[in-house]
């Protein structure tokens, strides 16, 4: 939650400095009989300090240079050396959003003996603002100027000023309160254009500024679309007007002052200081962000552009009617249900089985149980079930139990919450005609999926998981057969190490060990289970958790399998790269798109950034219907898609998260057992035929 705070801060920084201020679309007064007349067609320095308001003109024959709009970090040094070259200075009126960003700039100014002033903080327009915006623009634009160079300035610009005949009734009273804040207001007597068009059409007979003899104070930019023509317009008419007997010189020299700068307070220097550090410090941090941002990007479009490629290669394979495992698979199955506090469920689950069209074994393992679970077994009075007894122990080791007390080769792992459809276990172990093949995970889907979590759990398993493992089958690096499906040779069990507790995700260590021993793990879609999916945040909490801590678990355990050779070294340079980037990283970094929306929204264009985030949740809609299609699912379902990136996107985040801190602490995670409702009593589709 600290570094959450502290990225928050470092973005509201960053966007404070970067945001454009609205601008506000007040009328200009024509009316103007508040301004004095020797105002109006007085010079463009206005100076309401005293009690009487005096205006001043540069000496004739002197032109004085200003900038607004800077400090550029691209065009401000140009402009500084073509005035170098021409041996001539002038004054910059820097804003202070790009003060803080661009300090080293302004330093360059104000070493190289130019004139600096305030051009605002965000250049709003402060002479149409109240008060309280006046003095938060320049106190904000004063520290930036501490901050960056070391002084303050009593010379202002106000945004998007003119010539003071444009003076009017509501620009006036500010002019006026910035005299009694002790700052001289600066306009100007000539703007940019006419030195453009002059530079540009080469008229070397038509000086600026006219008529000749004049003196002016000429408004240019640092920034914008014509600096380019600026910085050429400066270099052809410098030293034109020179030869014609114009004095190029700074504000504060043409008024005969020694400066307009001062030292600020110590207060405001160490305060000036730490503003722009942390204004730099956030620039940095946020192009981290950004190059995060991209590298998930990446990552996030890698992956789905795999999941795709593979998913309808792998559906064409499957669909191709040329297509066999082998001989058909009718050996008897053991089928081993670990069962602990299952009142709500086992009994559907079992019945499930019982109408299986496959010769199955029943074999329950109820693992300590504390409620009547194993009386609802026996109660039930259905042949070839076996109930076995034992302390509790770990889903582990009742898996191992009921492996022992198994007698067929052939052996199905079920949740006690999951019911099968008559053709899942049929379907399920028809891999098993490869030789090769040491185990296979089913299609688990959610059976509970009328509220609204539900819903978005059934997208996660048909968009997520059930995509990755046609991905994960063609590659032949299936990470997870899930525990409510899957089913295993004794042989291939053993050759693994059978079931430990090593983990707390089971499912995936066996599954890796498999793979580790040089056995292949198939997926078969037509193999359906129904699970009940957690049912509150919380409960969703406690299973993602444990999913996410034993996944890395079990990812570390394996580690050796990266050096190794052989089937072992295939899934260590394959699955565990593909496992640690897509379940780990990519997950882990995927919440920056969310914080580069919120960013883009409160500190940009809002319009763009929505618009970026719904061509995203569009094409995770469009990844989503071809998932659905392939499953046979209803597509109706998808209107939960973008609650779901909104809502239950950000949950997960935090659940990885969380159980990323809980494995660099070291810290042991004891298994959350979740409570049941038994709402998945029977299949809620039709049955899938054999295949």
């Amino acid at each position: 939650m600290f570094l959450l705070a502290v990225l928050l801060c470092v973005l509201l920084l960053d966007g404070y400095v970067h945001k454009v201020p609205a601008t506000e679309h007040l009328p200009y007064m024509v009316a103007s009989d508040w301004v004095p007349e020797k105002v109006l067609r007085g010079g463009p320095v206005l100076d309401a300090t005293g009690s009487t308001v005096r205006t001043y003109r540069v000496p004739k024959k002197t032109i004085v240079l200003t900038f607004d709009d800077g400090p550029d970090p691209m065009w401000t040094p140009k402009i500084l050396k073509v005035l170098k070259k021409h041996k001539v200075h002038g004054t910059f009126f820097v804003v202070g959003q790009l003060t803080v960003r661009y300090p080293g700039v302004v330093r360059d100014l104000v070493n190289s003996g130019q004139d600096v002033g305030l051009h605002t903080f965000s250049r709003p327009d402060i002479l149409r603002g109240s008060k309280a915006d006046i003095d938060g623009e320049l106190a904000r634009s004063q520290l930036a100027l501490a901050g960056a160079a070391g002084i303050t300035s009593s010379l202002v610009r106000p945004a998007d000023s003119s010539v003071p005949s444009r003076l009017d009734n509501l620009s006036w009273p500010a002019v006026q309160y910035l005299g009694s804040k002790g700052y001289l207001t600066v306009l100007n007597d000539t703007g940019s254009e006419h030195w453009l068009r002059t530079a540009v059409h080469g008229a070397a007979n038509r000086p600026v500024p006219e008529p000749t003899g004049r003196s002016a104070v000429v408004l240019m930019y640092e920034s914008g679309d014509k600096v380019a023509q600026t910085v050429h317009a400066l270099d052809v008419l410098i030293p034109r007007l020179q030869a014609r007997g114009y004095r190029f010189t700074t504000l504060s020299k043409a008024m005969g002052a020694e400066s307009f700068d001062h030292p600020p307070t110590s207060a405001g220097l160490w305060k000036g200081r730490a503003f722009v550090a942390a204004v730099q410090l956030s620039q940095v941090a946020v192009r981290g962000l950004f190059v995060l941002l991209a590298v998930t990007g990446l990552l996030v479009l890698f992956r789905l552009v795999m999941m795709l490629v593979f998913a309808r290669r792998h559906a064409r394979v499957r669909n191709d009617p040329d297509f066999s495992w082998g001989p058909d698979v009718i050996e008897p199955v053991s089928v081993v249900v670990p069962a602990y506090n299952e009142r709500e469920c086992i009994a559907n689950t079992v019945r499930s089985l019982a109408a299986s069209n496959h010769p199955v074994e029943i074999i329950v393992v109820d693992d300590g149980s504390t409620d009547d679970t194993a009386e609802i077994v026996k109660s039930l009075g259905l042949p070839g079930v076996t109930l076995v007894r034992q302390p509790n122990s770990g889903k582990a080791t009742a898996l191992n139990t009921g492996v022992a007390w198994a007698s067929y080769e052939l052996i199905v792992m079920m949740d006690g919450d999951t019911v099968f459809e008559p053709a899942t276990v049929h379907n399920l172990v028809q891999p098993f005609a490869n030789p090769r093949v040491g185990a296979v995970a089913g299609n688990a889907k959610v059976g509970n999926r009328d509220r609204m979590i539900g819903k978005w759990q059934h997208i996660e398993y048909v968009m997520g998981f059930n995509l990755d493992r046609r991905m994960y089958d063609l590659l032949r690096c299936m990470p997870t057969i899930p525990g409510a499906v899957g089913a295993f040779r004794r042989t291939a069990l053993r050759d693994a190490g059978m079931m430990t507790e090593d983990t707390l995700a089971e499912d995936t260590d066996i599954t890796m060990a498999l793979h580790r021993a040089g056995w292949d793990v198939a997926y078969q879609e037509n193999a359906l289970a129904w699970t009940e999916a957690p049912g509150t945040m919380t409960q969703l909490w406690r299973q993602r958790y444990r999913w996410s801590y034993g996944t890395m678990q079990a990812i570390w355990k394996h580690r050796r399998s990266l050096i190794e050779r052989g089937p072992s070294g295939r899934f260590g340079r394959v699955g565990l790269p593909l496992i640690s980037v897509f379940q780990v990283l990519a997950p882990l970094l995927a919440p920056l798109v969310d914080i580069a929306a919120v960013y883009g929204l409160v500190s940009h264009n809002p319009w763009r950034t929505l618009l970026v985030w719904a061509g995203l949740l569009g094409v995770q809609a469009i990844s989503a219907a071809y998932a659905f299609r392939l499953d046979r699912e209803d597509l109706r379902s998808l209107w939960a898609l973008p609650l779901q990136q909104v809502a239950y996107r950000q949950v997960m985040y935090l659940v990885l998260l969380h159980s990323c801190i809980t494995a660099l602490t070291g810290n042991r995670l004891r298994w959350h057992k979740l409570r049941r409702t038994g709402e998945v009593g029977a299949p809620p589709g039709p049955a899938v035929r054999a295949s």
